[in-house]
């Protein structure tokens, strides 16, 4: 686990929104950033994986917050997301 992850807070926000925010993040990282995505959106549970896969990126996990939210965990992959979309 990273010691200083960049968070985003995108919990209210619907699908695309949480991976678009996700993806922007990513692109702007350096190599190997810890990125945790806080999400209310439930279709952020396939979408985020999927992307992750696409992009090039490592999906570290997700965790029910308890109060509606998910966490979601993600390293920025080496050369990755540049030019992938959401």
């Amino acid at each position: 686990m990273a010691d200083n992850p960049i968070e985003i807070d995108a919990r209210d926000l619907l699908c695309p929104l949480p991976v678009l925010r996700l993806r922007r993040v990513l692109n702007g990282a350096p190599e190997a950033a810890e990125v945790v995505l806080l999400a209310t959106d439930a279709a952020a549970i396939l979408d985020v994986p999927h992307f992750c896969a696409e992009a090039g990126h490592k999906f570290l996990g997700s965790r029910d917050l308890g109060d509606g939210a998910r966490e979601y965990r993600v390293r920025r992959g080496p050369g990755a997301g540049r030019t992938a979309q959401a």
